[in-house]
């Protein structure tokens, strides 16, 4: 274990964050994955950075708050944690954001709660969203393997089995199996690379989601759309990959063009509510029904965040035949459910997915078409018989998915 951790520490060094010499290091954590911490930290200092700095988080602690504090309290964030990030900002540091799903541990806190912090949260960060999205602060998400979430995902194995299988399967979908991962994640990247030149390269107007679950969906692309995937450009033209796993390539949609339906394929896990069996109904751009078989209330927490979490903010093409997905496991959260599945994002658009979109402003990435939100939530709509089907500038249609797998 100790090998595969320092492997995976450098693999987000390297590959996640692509520190470069000189560059200071922000981690935020929790305090069970300390190890992983210390691992990250030690092979930033080794590549050059001149001063780590670690925010640590609590689950059990962030429990204790809801539990006890009122909506009025917990919509109040201290300006040290505005300051604090505003840090990694200031100082042009890198972000790692290092997550450990506890997916029972806010089971019975009201969803309002939840809904009214995480709120508050993302309006007092917005300078820093805003740098992390504009991928001006490169930034890098990975997991930490904990016997909670473990258990959960493998609930018939004893606790320690049930990590040594969690641990098996986050170095599957890592590429930690393979014997040089970093040269795996290469020609990973340059296959996401080729995939999106060639959506960037056939000029789509439009595409067209449609399968047995009762999705049939249309949206619309902005004109100068950018897909990238594994690989983005962050600050200064220094390539980094911001969630490890990844599989998918993505893009921001134009934001009045979705009309249709969308069903979830998967459960959607958010801050220990569960949503399940749920669909979307959109015309010109906005959600205008939804409903919930599980987890209704926490899916209207989302979308009635603000204006913007009415429309969507990402496209992502996943294929169903991938890593993740033939692992045939449910992680119970959404940097992994993500990448075994075609999905959206509600809320926030990405600048970087335009061109010329990290130059922009508010008001020109939305006559652009590109959505605005405190919210980015992602949903799954893949599934094995998924067909996507484009539409070019040239009134071309070209077969993108079929049987829910790529085709190009």
């Amino acid at each position: 274990m100790d090998k595969k951790l320092t492997q995976y520490a450098e693999l987000i060094i390297k590959q996640g964050v692509n520190l470069q010499r000189g560059e200071p290091v922000a981690i935020s954590a929790p305090i069970l994955a300390a190890d992983l911490v210390r691992e990250v930290a030690d092979q930033a200092y080794r590549n050059g950075a001149p001063k780590v700095t670690v925010f640590w988080t609590d689950g059990e602690l962030n429990r204790l708050a809801y539990d006890y504090q009122t909506e009025e309290t917990l919509a109040t964030i201290p300006q040290w944690v505005v300051d604090s990030r505003n840090y990694i900002v200031d100082t042009k540091a890198v972000y790692i954001n290092i997550i450990s799903e506890q997916p029972d541990l806010m089971k019975n806190i009201p969803p309002q709660k939840i809904t009214v912090a995480g709120r508050a949260t993302s309006k007092a960060l917005e300078r820093f969203r805003e740098s992390t999205g504009s991928n001006n602060t490169r930034w890098c998400i990975v997991a930490y393997p904990n016997v909670d979430w473990a258990k959960k995902m493998f609930p018939e194995l004893s606790d320690k089995a049930a990590l040594e299988k969690q641990w098996k399967y986050l170095h599957k979908t890592i590429r930690l199996d393979k014997a040089d991962p970093l040269e795996a994640w290469r020609r990973h990247a340059n296959k996401l690379a080729k995939r999106s030149r060639f959506l960037n390269r056939a000029k789509i107007v439009s595409f067209h989601y449609k399968n047995s679950l009762g999705t049939d969906f249309t949206i619309g692309m902005p004109k100068g759309y950018v897909f990238t995937g594994a690989v983005e450009k962050g600050g200064g033209g220094v390539d980094f990959t911001a969630n490890m796993p990844t599989e998918e390539v993505f893009s921001s949609p134009d934001r009045y063009t979705a009309n249709g339906t969308l069903v979830a394929s998967k459960p959607l896990v958010r801050a220990g509510g569960i949503m399940e069996n749920f669909t979307l109904t959109f015309k010109d751009g906005k959600i205008v029904d939804y409903t919930a078989e599980k987890g209704y209330e926490t899916l209207k927490g989302i979308i009635e965040t603000d204006e913007g979490s009415h429309y969507l903010g990402e496209i992502a093409l996943v294929g169903y035949n991938s890593p993740i997905q033939n692992l045939n496991a449910l992680f119970f959260n959404t940097l992994f459910d993500e990448n075994a599945s075609c999905h959206f994002a509600i809320g926030r658009a990405f600048p970087g997915c335009i061109k010329n979109g990290d130059k922009m402003n508010r008001e020109q990435l939305a006559k652009a078409g590109l959505n605005d939100s405190l919210e980015h939530v992602d949903f799954m709509v893949g599934t094995p018989d998924l067909s996507i089907v484009a539409t070019t500038e040239k009134g071309e249609q070209i077969e993108i998915f079929k049987d829910g797998n790529w085709v190009i």
